[in-house]
């Protein structure tokens, strides 16, 4: 009697592993789809950023080249914004200065996010004689007028981009000392922290990736209005003569530049500088709420 042999199928393959980074590219898309204000800003900040980073190779004008033959042009089809007092196109200057702009704003947020968070995060884990003369050193810089500090810290090193990246982020570094100390004030007892403690973590490692990830999202809020606020500020000094040097294009400059002929009825000047700067720190204070979503564990689940 012949004996038939059964067999059984073949395992399937294991399915190969998701890749690396595609967990948090999946939730940055869910939070992008979920909120369309959240996502409207980010693709206006990408067109922030495409601007800057092609803008002087598809403009159609030199923003440094004069004209005399062209002064003063109402826009137009030759020039879209017009031209200013020495013949310059202003389309070509105002996507020129994006660049500039968002070098000085991310620059100088970044500087202030990095001591801050530093200044904060010790003074709040540690506390004691570090806290109390942190908070002083804090407390002296936030007695000033912000803007006020800042003219006074580019007068004295003088008007260069370094220098007003450098007052721009001395000016903000109390709202993330502040903000992170309180965060991590609240963390640092709770029960999470006690289990790293417990399961043998150094405390820079506790507070770097225990603590600190919690206070991630309402820092980003933060980040997102100082990025809006450092715009404002190096256009601030330029409209008073502490910032960027002419000719360079830069929105404050080009703004300062159209009010002396907004009278005369030129208003093409400072009205589309203006407007540029009103659309990139409108898209920075949209952006708060998408950037706290995407960093907050707590939405990861």
């Amino acid at each position: 009697m012949k004996m038939t042999e059964i067999t059984t199928p073949a395992a399937p393959a294991p399915a190969p592993p998701a890749p690396k980074g595609s967990g948090t590219l999946k939730h940055i898309g869910y939070v992008l789809r979920e909120n369309p204000v959240t996502g409207l800003s980010f693709l206006m900040f990408a067109g922030l950023l495409i601007s800057a980073a092609i803008g002087p190779w598809i403009v159609p004008y030199d923003p440094l080249a004069t004209n005399a033959a062209a002064v003063l042009q109402p826009p137009s089809a030759t020039h879209w914004f017009g031209t200013d007092n020495l013949g310059r196109d202003v389309f070509s200057r105002v996507i020129v200065a994006t660049r500039l702009d968002l070098i000085i704003s991310v620059a100088a947020v970044t500087l202030s996010f990095i001591f801050g968070s530093v200044i904060g995060a010790l003074a709040g884990y540690r506390g004691g004689w570090f806290d109390i003369i942190a908070s002083r050193c804090l407390d002296t810089i936030m007695a000033f007028p912000l803007f006020v500090l800042a003219m006074g810290i580019v007068a004295a090193l003088g008007n260069s981009v370094a220098n007003i990246i450098y007052a721009t982020a001395i000016i903000n570094i109390p709202f993330y000392a502040r903000l992170v100390r309180a965060e991590v004030n609240i963390r640092r007892e709770a029960g999470f922290t006690l289990a790293a403690k417990l399961a043998g973590n150094s405390d820079a490692r506790v507070l770097a990736f225990h603590i600190f990830p919690n206070a991630l999202p309402p820092m980003m809020v933060q980040v997102s209005l100082n990025l809006g606020w450092a715009i404002l500020n190096a256009a601030g000094l330029s409209f008073i003569g502490l910032g960027v040097r002419p000719p360079t294009p830069e929105w404050g400059i080009m703004v300062a530049e159209g009010a002396n002929y907004i009278v005369s009825g030129e208003w093409w000047m400072a009205l589309f500088p203006g407007l540029w700067l009103m659309l990139a720190v409108f898209t920075f204070n949209l952006m708060g709420d998408g950037l706290r979503d995407i960093v907050d564990p707590r939405r990861r689940t």
